[in-house]
């Protein structure tokens, strides 16, 4: 799908408010409401916008330990890389997973759990139990810089 300067500044609003009315998008982007919607319908069913969620204060929830995993595989294999990709896939604590070049690790995780308790319980019932997993180094975050979810659509 081709992106004209219409379907990028609906991209942009989006990222912004996602729960925007199409009257309000409409007015902002400088389309009748129409022609609007049938564009960010057009956007969804091409699977550039993937869906639409609420953003969550983590420690607000209790969850105020986050911790980036360097996590090495013992093979490199199809198989191995799946099932570990199936069993990260069914963890909630994992917010992010990477498969990484270039380190002394195959992935990179970032982490979300309540308390160091918890994070030990992840680590040893959940992480290291995964056939394949040969090493695993924790980095705890001391503060989130900069969190962002939106892509740089007008540069």
């Amino acid at each position: 799908m081709k992106l004209d300067r219409y379907d990028r500044q609906i991209l942009v609003e989006l990222q912004q408010d996602g729960r925007m009315s199409n009257q309000e998008l409409a007015e902002r982007i400088g389309l009748s409401p129409s022609p609007c919607l049938r564009r960010v319908r057009a956007l969804e069913e091409a699977g550039i916008i993937r869906g639409y969620r609420a953003a969550l204060d983590a420690k607000k929830l209790g969850l105020s330990l986050m911790v980036v995993l360097s996590i090495s595989m013992d093979r490199h294999t199809p198989e191995r890389f799946e099932r570990f990709d199936t069993a990260i896939a069914a963890m909630p604590e994992v917010l992010e997973c990477l498969l990484i070049t270039g380190r002394d690790a195959d992935y990179q995780l970032k982490v979300v759990v309540r308390d160091m308790d918890a994070y030990q319980d992840f680590l040893l019932n959940k992480i290291t139990r995964i056939e394949g997993v040969s090493g695993v180094h924790s980095s705890f975050v001391l503060r989130q810089v900069l969190e962002r979810s939106s892509l740089p659509l007008n540069g």
